[in-house]
């Protein structure tokens, strides 16, 4: 690689010219303008039209029925007494129209028995019956990984605020064949999730990898985002085994706790922060939010014991803020006495109902085993009777879908039975 340009015109110039936000041709949500160029140069952004977008890449789309909204963007790249200039065209799309929920989209996994295992599939609720379920593409696979480890687990759907973007992210880690073992994936395990982005749930665009979890990480596990109005960014959250600085190798023993970063557009992220540290393993957190409060599932990853019987099943807790690093504690042991163990829980909404499910990955087991309950703050979870989950379902998500929605994936994978 040669050497940064001394001279700071040309440097300027070579930097502005390499400049390359994502996403100004079809803009949906909040952009990221980069505030730092290459060589040392700082960029400074201005906005023919900052009611639309400002010059902190803060979007506001035109209302359903105006049309498309086109802005000009000028990057002024700066380093000593030299800077250069660039312009930009950034079409925002009007904002979509709102429809009811009437139906649920599963993501989903099996397992590590087969390579088939791990990958993604899908399935539809029948109609808003959140506890009956139909395989699309006939049971096979959605999505494959051709990055990274070549096995997914753990994927998660999140839908944009303004409802028609959706991204998919899953735990970058294959177990079959893995003769490392679990030990290994939470030593030198990968510290990237997988991403790919949709706006229509069936066109899926080109898989990529985000490394999230720092250097001192021996994994990156379970990944879920929630968007921030507060923030105006997706909190993306994942488990990870940190290790000291004085452990390079990753050799030493440490415990997985929930970390988090910040992105508005699954490309670029914040700095990693820990999110929940008990001072002992916890993996897969999930929140959902309401009334203004947040409330999240998290597998307590002890080994069981006498004085700790929440162990190996799930623990429930909430907060008016997202992001806080202190919870109040609901309930713990959520699903023990139905389930022999959980993880990987699920939440969400009911459609039809003022209540809520929770299913629960009895893993070894049966796979998602549906909860309901009628109150979050009680922790209080009953497990659902006469259910018909997809077929060795796994540790997912829920996405409820619009009834247009729902007919574009029926049409798309043509479900059999």
């Amino acid at each position: 690689m040669p050497p940064p340009p001394a001279d700071d015109a040309r440097a300027t110039a070579l930097a502005a010219a390499e400049l390359t936000p994502h996403g100004l041709d079809d803009v949906r949500g909040h952009l990221t303008l980069p505030s730092a160029g290459a060589f040392g140069t700082t960029v400074a952004w201005a906005s023919s039209a900052p009611g639309v977008v400002g010059p902190d890449g803060i979007v506001h789309r035109p209302a359903h029925g105006k049309g498309a909204a086109r802005v000009r963007l000028t990057a002024t790249v700066t380093r000593g007494g030299a800077d250069a200039t660039r312009v930009f065209t950034a079409s925002v799309r009007e904002l979509p129209e709102r429809h009811p929920y009437a139906a649920y989209l599963m993501t989903y996994f099996t397992g590590e028995d087969t390579v088939d295992g791990e990958r993604i599939r899908m399935a539809l609720s029948r109609g808003n019956d959140a506890l009956h379920w139909q395989e699309l593409n006939g049971g096979d696979p959605v999505l494959t990984s051709g990055l990274g480890t070549g096995g997914l687990r753990d994927p998660f759907v999140v839908r944009s605020p303004e409802g028609d973007t959706f991204h998919l992210i899953a735990t970058d880690l294959r177990m079959y064949g893995n003769h490392g073992g679990w030990d290994e994936a939470q030593r030198t395990g990968s510290r990237s999730v997988m991403v790919w982005e949709s706006d229509d749930l069936v066109h899926w665009g080109d898989q990529r990898m985000a490394e999230v979890a720092p250097p001192a990480a021996g994994n990156a596990w379970a990944p879920e985002a929630c968007y921030d109005e507060g923030l105006g960014a997706y909190v993306v959250f994942w488990a990870s085994k940190v290790y000291p600085d004085h452990d390079p190798e990753h050799a030493g023993s440490t415990h997985n706790r929930m970390m988090y970063a910040t992105t508005r557009d699954f490309r670029t992220f914040g700095e990693p922060a820990v999110w929940h540290d008990p001072g002992y393993s916890v993996i897969d957190s999930t929140v959902i939010r309401h009334d203004g409060r947040f409330y999240r599932f998290t597998k307590d990853e002890r080994n069981p014991a006498s004085d700790t019987p929440g162990s190996k099943f799930i623990t429930a807790e909430t907060s008016p803020e997202l992001t806080s690093a202190s919870y109040t504690f609901l309930a713990d042991g959520i699903g023990r006495g139905a389930i022999a163990r959980g993880e990987g829980p699920a939440v969400f909404a009911s459609g039809t109902e003022p209540k809520w499910y929770l299913f629960i990955d009895e893993f070894g087991g049966r796979g998602y085993v549906p909860f309901e309950s009628t109150d979050l703050d009680s922790g209080r979870w009953t497990m659902c009777t006469g259910h018909a989950l997809p077929a060795g379902a796994r540790h997912g998500s829920v996405l409820p879908v619009t009834r247009q929605e729902y007919e574009r994936l029926l049409t798309a994978y043509a479900p059999v039975g």
